[in-house]
């Protein structure tokens, strides 16, 4: 697995897997989606100021990974 992309197990057992990717002028694109779902959350973030660690990216996500 490349290391812009990997997978995390919530304290809920459900797994989520997270993808980043920088982009130009200190853009980034991330996702998570949760394991079994359609569902993929995006995001493009204009200033990120790469590089983010998983813990950034993860961040990101946290109110739409806490709803069931």
């Amino acid at each position: 697995m490349p290391e812009n992309e990997w997978i995390k197990t919530l304290e809920d057992g459900r797994s989520v897997k997270f993808f980043y990717q920088e982009l130009p002028e200190d853009g980034a694109f991330i996702t998570a989606q949760l394991a079994g779902n359609e569902v993929v959350y995006s995001v493009i973030l204009t200033k990120a100021k790469n590089p983010l660690s998983r813990e950034e990216v993860e961040s990101h996500f946290a109110g739409e990974l806490s709803k069931k």
